[in-house]
């Protein structure tokens, strides 16, 4: 049984750690998360590695601010194309980062953005073809200095 001033103390210790990081590291997904994740966007299809390059800084200091640009091999024909790239991140609270829809139209299957990440981690994308096919590609950022973004 627990007393009042125990769970006062329990209280305490709880808010205290959040500012010093403890609480969002406990939040954070596991890389089975955004797998699973990925399985639901692109529906269930086979991955196959290769034809996604994720370009991310090896290491930075501006886990808030990290700069990203993916890019799919692929013609971009009517027939040939990129239907859409998903981005998720293995150890973000909520793994999803991101899905981006494509076409022929768009010329080029590239996309840049700037992404938050909480901790060192992968971050996968994933392709979808117009011929129901998936790809993948993997890169890694490690987040030095403070607290991550996500926090």
């Amino acid at each position: 049984m627990l007393r009042r001033r125990d769970i006062l103390l329990l209280c305490g210790a709880a808010t205290a750690s959040v500012p010093f990081g403890v609480l969002p590291r406990l939040l954070a997904a596991a890389p089975r998360d955004a797998k699973k994740l990925l399985a639901e966007l692109t529906g269930g299809a086979e991955q196959q590695k290769g034809g996604v390059q994720i370009t991310l800084p090896a290491v930075t200091d501006q886990a808030r601010h990290v700069p990203m640009r993916v890019s799919v091999e692929s013609p971009m024909t009517e027939e040939d194309h990129v239907k859409a790239i998903h981005v998720v991140a293995e150890r973000n609270p909520t793994p999803a980062i991101a899905s981006f829809h494509l076409g022929p139209a768009n010329g080029k299957a590239e996309i840049s953005t700037r992404i938050r990440l909480l901790q060192t981690q992968v971050v996968v994308a994933a392709a979808e073809m117009s011929d129901g096919s998936v790809r993948i590609g993997k890169a890694r950022c490690k987040i030095t200095g403070g607290a991550g973004g996500c926090g």
